[in-house]
């Protein structure tokens, strides 16, 4: 085992050095925590008491937050299923497409959502419809790439049985490989319903609707009281789709 000490200490060793290379570009001291006190007395003092009155002008924001973030995620995983078979290895169809398919799911992916946000509010206006197709597109892409690496690991025993009873290639990697990864596929989906609630709040700020544009009128208006208020709502939203999410996935398992 003493080649495995000896490989684990130069790992510790490039972490260090990685930790302490990152601390000198992003200018990380110590010393600035010393800072954090005045941050604490300025939430104190600003940001409280809450204006709970305000409570009656949120619920039609979060109700748009909520069906931005459904809206793109659930499109995106109808868009994606048909895709992470075809950028999968053992289902793809021909080479060319395993490819083509991984190329493309990679382009949308590593665009992210507010720089989609920014062209298609400039090309279809203010509103929620551009920050929907924002969350949408960039969905597509980590959807697929997340299922196509579940079709890959799935169990190939239960693709061989269909084979052997005379079903189509099609048919046969449908009803053998989704009820593997349906519930694994459901989770990927709400933790992705999650984020896009936190990047509907973003898209907001660069006039997407919702929430997160009040939050950004608030935060530029100097009224922390409401912001408060604001925060504790989305906490709130993000809570309750992951309690439902854990609660789909336990009748599904």
């Amino acid at each position: 085992m003493s080649w495995f000490r000896k490989r684990a200490w130069i790992y510790v060793l490039l972490l260090v050095l990685l930790a302490w290379w990152s601390m000198g570009k992003t200018e990380f001291e110590w010393g600035n925590f010393k800072e954090f006190g005045n941050a604490v007395t300025f939430i104190r003092e600003q940001f409280f008491p809450a204006r709970w009155d305000i409570f009656p002008n949120l619920i039609d924001p979060m109700l748009v937050t909520l069906a931005m973030a459904f809206l793109g995620t659930f499109i995106a995983l109808v868009v994606a299923l048909p895709l992470a078979f075809a950028g999968a290895k053992n289902t793809a169809s021909h080479p060319v497409l395993y490819y083509l398919d991984r190329f493309f799911l990679s382009i949308l992916r590593s665009i992210p959502e507010i720089v989609f946000g920014l062209i298609f509010v400039v090309v279809l206006g203010l509103g929620p419809f551009p920050a929907v197709i924002a969350i949408l597109l960039h969905n597509i892409g980590v959807l697929g790439k997340l299922i196509s690496e579940l079709i890959e690991a799935a169990d190939p025993g239960p693709q061989e049985a269909m084979k052997s009873v005379g079903s189509s290639r099609r048919l046969g990697n449908i009803f053998s490989i989704v009820p593997q990864i349906w519930p694994n596929v459901l989770s990927h989906y709400f933790y992705r319903f999650e984020v896009a609630i936190r990047t509907s709040l973003i898209l907001g700020f660069i006039g997407g609707g919702g929430i997160g544009q009040k939050l950004f009128n608030d935060f530029n208006s100097f009224n922390y009281s409401a912001v408060t208020v604001e925060v504790l709502f989305i906490m709130l939203l993000v809570i309750i789709v992951d309690l439902f999410g854990a609660f789909v996935r336990k009748r599904v398992i």
